[in-house]
């Protein structure tokens, strides 16, 4: 258990590290130093080599987290409620993240090949938007994860 328990923590911490780097110390600086073009294809390029590494953080996820409760935990019935916590926040955050990467990234890197600007910035608020989300829910992932046996005791 200790492997899948390390790999699940790792792929955690890739994922909302990530988002917190790009939400909270690259967006501020490439909104005040870079114009729309420049800014626009730098996310498009950013979310191009961040997204391939969620999808490796999802996958690696759910294997080690399915495979801790049901092969080594005895199931869900046997584990605490910050378990099930975790897990259905974690599928709303999958969830959330498809949508960016099959909608509105699409949309921007489109929008960026065809240097329509507009329509580039309206595509990167929304993903701006869903990213804060998740940022929020992993944030709250990681305190339930850290602390839930103690907070959310079944």
């Amino acid at each position: 258990m200790g492997v899948a328990l390390l790999l699940h923590v790792l792929a955690a911490v890739i994922w909302v590290g990530g988002m917190f780097f790009a939400y909270v110390v690259l967006r501020p600086v490439a909104a005040e130093r870079l114009e729309p073009p420049q800014r626009l294809a730098l996310w498009a390029g950013v979310f191009s080599k961040f997204f391939p590494w969620v999808f490796v953080a999802i996958a690696t996820l759910l294997l080690t987290g399915f495979w801790m409760v049901l092969g080594v935990l005895g199931g869900f019935g046997a584990v605490g409620l910050y378990v099930h916590a975790m897990l259905w926040a974690g599928i709303v955050m999958m969830l959330i993240f498809f949508h960016v990467f099959f909608a509105p990234f699409k949309r921007l890197k489109l929008a960026v090949a065809a240097e329509d600007w507009s329509a580039g910035a309206s595509k990167l608020a929304q993903i701006r938007v869903l990213i804060g989300i998740n940022l929020l829910i992993g944030l709250a992932v990681i305190a339930i994860a850290s602390g839930g046996r103690f907070m959310l005791a079944s």
